[in-house]
């Protein structure tokens, strides 16, 4: 597997899907508790509702049938913004009765051009995939039941949404047994370098669907002081 970092970027829609590898500063990281989760979760919401909402009011459902998309694909898409739309009301009305204040939405740009159905459809697929492993890495420290009950309620709605989103694109609904959290136990890869590419010699038994790549000095210590690119979003296909 071998991709360039110049070109990295031009793969977050295509076939391959991968998101840009980009440089990472070091932070200082505040102390978790369940107010930072649930504004985290409210965060990915907010992107998502906000992809969902440009999505659809930028293409048509004839747009979507001409790509090979049928219906109710269209349909579907728009229970899925209104799932999303729930999902902000429901954590933003969290925080708030936890007297927590919720965080503002931010702008955003996506790399999709108005009437790329497939391009939207691809990226659809990675931000679903993204948000599965985010709320599965957070579920281990929201200290709450009630919180951690409702998360769960969560997830497994964002991987129904993942899983039809891929399966529309003729990708296993299904890839792997397991899913892969963010943050995450980090499995070794052996990366050969060239100037400005890098190659992937070979990946472990059972890796695939959406998985997470970072580029790091050490190979036993995994945090922002040695990592020096990442993640990157690749999908692997099983042979």
């Amino acid at each position: 597997m071998r991709f360039s970092l110049p070109f990295a970027a031009s793969l977050a829609v295509s076939a391959v899907q991968a998101s840009p590898v980009v440089k990472r500063h070091v932070v200082n990281t505040p102390t978790v508790n369940d107010g930072i989760i649930l504004n985290y979760a409210l965060t990915l919401e907010y992107l998502e509702r906000k992809f969902y909402q440009e999505a659809l009011a930028n293409n048509t459902q004839a747009q979507f049938v001409a790509a090979g998309f049928k219906d109710p694909f269209y349909t579907n898409l728009k229970e899925i913004y209104v799932d999303e739309q729930t999902h902000v009301k429901f954590l933003s009305d969290a925080l708030t009765a936890a007297k927590i204040t919720p965080t503002v939405e931010l702008q955003y740009t996506f790399p999709v051009q108005k009437g790329d159905v497939m391009g939207f459809a691809t990226l659809a697929s990675v931000l679903e995939g993204v948000g599965v492993s985010a709320y599965l890495g957070a579920a281990a420290s929201i200290m709450n039941k009630d919180y951690l009950t409702a998360a769960g309620s969560i997830l497994t709605v964002e991987a129904r949404h993942t899983s039809y989103i891929r399966a529309s694109l003729g990708e296993s609904p299904f890839p792997a047994p397991f899913d892969t959290p963010l943050d995450f136990l980090p499995v070794q890869v052996r990366i050969t370098a060239g100037n400005s590419d890098y190659k992937i010699d070979r990946l472990p038994a059972g890796i695939a669907g959406q998985v997470y790549v970072v580029l790091s000095q050490s190979n036993t210590k995994f945090n922002d002081e040695n990592i020096i690119a990442g993640p990157a979003i690749l999908e692997v296909y099983p042979k």
